[in-house]
């Protein structure tokens, strides 16, 4: 299950990274037929890269929460509660062979 949402957010960013180089294309094509200086042109890009960003963000948080309500839809444990919970049965596991020497757990 994983897998889909890391290949979801993968393809979200791809498509943005895409767009950045679509962005720079479409700049240059604006420079040629609008004539615009350089200083539009880099305003411009720089905006388009900010808004790239922001949707980066927005992809990756979007994408977090799904997935935490696919988790707990499932009853499944994120990786990080499966981690405590089993520093917590080792801890349990070497406290009874303390107190039982002789006996296995």
């Amino acid at each position: 299950m994983s897998d889909l949402f890391e290949k979801a957010l993968l393809t979200g960013l791809g498509f943005l990274s895409l767009s950045q180089k679509k962005a720079e294309e479409f700049l240059a094509e604006m420079k040629e037929k609008y004539k615009m200086s350089e200083e539009e042109g880099k305003a411009f890009l720089e905006k388009m890269q900010g808004m790239a960003q922001e949707n980066r963000a927005r992809i990756t948080e979007m994408a977090e929460t799904e997935g935490k309500k696919v988790i707990d839809k499932l009853g499944m444990v994120s990786r990080e509660e499966f981690d405590l919970l089993k520093k917590r049965v080792e801890g349990l596991e070497s406290r009874k062979k303390e107190s039982e020497p002789g006996e296995p757990c």
